[in-house]
Parts: structure tokens; C-alpha cells; sequence
């Protein structure tokens, strides 16, 4: 079986405006190296498109170094606050993992997708016009505190060593276990049905994706999620970190061409 393309490859065209800094070999001088094997935390602004890996990808090729790692994938469709730990910092990774998180973005109602956000096409529409800012307001409720959460089938969780993702795509039977999780504030900011605009503060483990389709359910008229930002990870705000492309400028010593 051929190597599953990653959505890096699959989704290249998207991404033409940012590949012409990243595709550049960047070369550090001995110092910044030793500096970052010695370990580092990096805040990145993960951009649109790219997966948690990429990123990972490029900061190892353009530090030189093996132990780079992040906590805390974000989907492709995902952007914000991406933590990346470098040499002796990767053993903090789980660490920053546990920390709470808080998200911002928007749901989509008036149907649903078999990934849960827009990465596949919306199906099974229907009508959301009967909701109104109290309706949604009322339904916030009953998804903050101690509960339980159906991952997504589309999602990187594994199951007897294989991604459910790849079990989804070939298709498997897949049997999801419910998941405890913590939410400790789900608030609507503001409506432009079908769009509504949400911000959450929650424990690891908590899937945004989940949360859109469950909160669609319970509306009755579906949603899914169409938009999310990753504002912060613990005391670590999104304010604080910068762009793949500033930081990798940021270490480059020289360029060459990849020719």
C-alpha cells in the first residue's frame, strides 16, 4: 500500500503564498543550535491548512536537531497557539498537554459533516430559522462542567495502533467510547445565524469538533464546526506567539537554495 499523502501534499495549492519562505533551507550557526538542544519552549500561530506536524517538520529541519515535538495537536483547519518544545523541554510536553485551554471560532448550523467542521461536505440541511439568541444561550448550559464527550470518527485517537481516521476512511466499523471531559465556560458572542460565534475554556481531552455536533444536536438543527482559534494553553496567550514564517526568519543564518 502506498504512503498516505499528508494534508500538507493533499492541500499544496492552498498554501502557494506561505511555501516560498518555508521551502528555503535555513542553516543556524553552532550556538543556536546547542541552544535549542539544550531545550527551548516555542509559541507558534499555527496558520491556516497546516497540520501541528508540519510545523514540527520545519522547525526540526531548520534547527538541525531531533527532539522537537508540540503539545497539543491542532487540526488543519485549526489556527493559534501551538506550544513546541525543543531538546530537554520535550519531556515537559505532557505537562503543557494537561494545561486548560480556550478557544474561540464559529459553528455553522442548518446541517452536519462526517468530520465534524468543514474539512468534508455539509449534509442531512435543515431548517435552523427558528433560532433564536435565547434558544442558543438556553443549550450552552447543559454542555459546561464534568461531561461526557463522543470523540470524533475522523480524529488522530488510536485503536489497536491505528488512527481512527484511517479506520474511518477505509471503512471500518468504528465503536466510540464516551470520554470524560471538563468545560469550564462555553459563552455565545455573537449570531450571524448560520454562523454563531462561540468561545470555550476547557480541560485536555475536549474536542471542539464534538462539541459543534453535540451542541447542533441539541439545538436540532445540526451544526458543525467552521472556524476555530486555539487563544491560549495554560498562562501561555495567543498574543505572545508569532508566525512559522517569523520565527524560522528569526534563526536563519543563511539561506541556500534546496537545489
Amino acid at each position: 500500500m502506498g504512503k498516505k499523502p499528508t494534508y500538507f501534499g493533499k492541500h499544496f495549492d492552498k498554501l502557494k503564498d506561505v511555501n516560498s519562505v518555508y521551502s528555503e533551507k535555513i542553516i543556524v550557526d553552532a550556538e543556536t543550535k546547542n541552544e535549542y538542544e539544550a531545550g527551548k519552549l516555542i509559541l507558534i500561530n499555527k496558520d491556516l491548512h497546516w497540520t501541528s506536524f508540519d510545523v514540527v517538520r520545519k522547525i526540526r529541519g531548520a534547527l538541525q536537531i531531533k527532539k522537537v515535538g508540540h503539545a497539543g495537536t491542532l487540526d488543519p483547519l485549526a489556527t493559534g497557539m501551538l506550544i513546541v518544545c525543543t531538546g530537554k523541554f520535550t519531556k515537559k510536553i505532557n505537562e503543557y498537554m494537561s494545561q486548560e485551554k480556550e478557544y474561540t471560532g464559529t459553528f455553522t448550523l442548518g446541517a452536519v459533516t462526517p468530520t465534524y467542521d468543514a474539512e468534508s461536505a455539509p449534509e442531512r440541511v435543515k431548517d435552523y430559522s427558528f433560532v433564536n439568541d435565547a434558544l442558543l444561550e438556553q443549550f450552552t448550559a447543559q454542555f459546561i462542567g464534568h461531561i461526557q464527550q463522543l470523540p470524533p470518527i475522523y480524529s488522530a485517537i488510536k485503536k489497536d495502533g491505528v488512527a481512527l481516521y484511517d479506520l474511518a476512511r477505509r471503512g471500518d466499523e468504528i465503536k466510540l467510547e464516551p470520554r470524560n471531559i471538563y468545560i469550564r465556560s462555553f459563552e455565545i458572542t455573537k449570531t450571524e445565524l448560520p454562523l454563531v460565534h462561540f468561545k470555550v475554556i476547557c480541560g485536555t481531552g475536549t474536542y471542539i469538533r464534538s462539541l459543534a455536533h453535540d451542541y447542533g444536536a441539541a439545538l436540532g438543527c445540526g451544526a458543525y464546526l467552521s472556524s476555530l482559534c486555539r487563544t491560549r494553553i495554560g498562562e501561555f496567550k495567543i498574543e505572545e506567539a508569532v508566525k512559522l514564517d517569523a520565527f524560522l526568519l528569526s534563526v536563519k543564518k543563511e539561506v541556500k537554495s534546496e537545489n
